[in-house]
């Protein structure tokens, strides 16, 4: 599913699912999901702040590229109430959104 980073002012204050998503993905009966971040995986509550969560995101740069504006992300599904948060970078030809997974660079010594 494609989610959105939401604001609060300048900082981003978490992820907007949407309407239709939460009916589809969530049971009204589980008090967190699982967010795998990366290489770091959290559990959140279903509330509209997550400190985790929002350093993330502006990790990502995100909140610097798109101040203000709806940042597309990534939502996939990986388990029983567990879910995969990827950036999306968009296929300027096709103009599709891809999940993009960030390139790991070796340190030389």
């Amino acid at each position: 599913m494609v989610v959105k980073a939401q604001y609060e002012g300048h900082r981003i204050s978490g992820i907007w699912v949407g309407v239709n998503n939460v009916r589809r993905y969530f049971s009204k009966s589980v008090p967190v999901i699982e967010l795998q971040l990366d290489h770091l995986q959290i559990q959140c509550g279903l509330t509209p702040h997550d400190p985790r969560l929002c350093d993330w995101l502006e990790s990502k740069n995100i909140n610097a590229r798109h101040r203000r504006s709806a940042v597309p992300l990534a939502m996939i599904p990986a388990g029983k109430n567990s879910f995969k948060l990827a950036s999306l970078k968009r296929r300027s030809a096709a103009k599709t959104l891809l999940p993009h997974e960030p390139i790991v660079q070796e340190q030389t010594a």
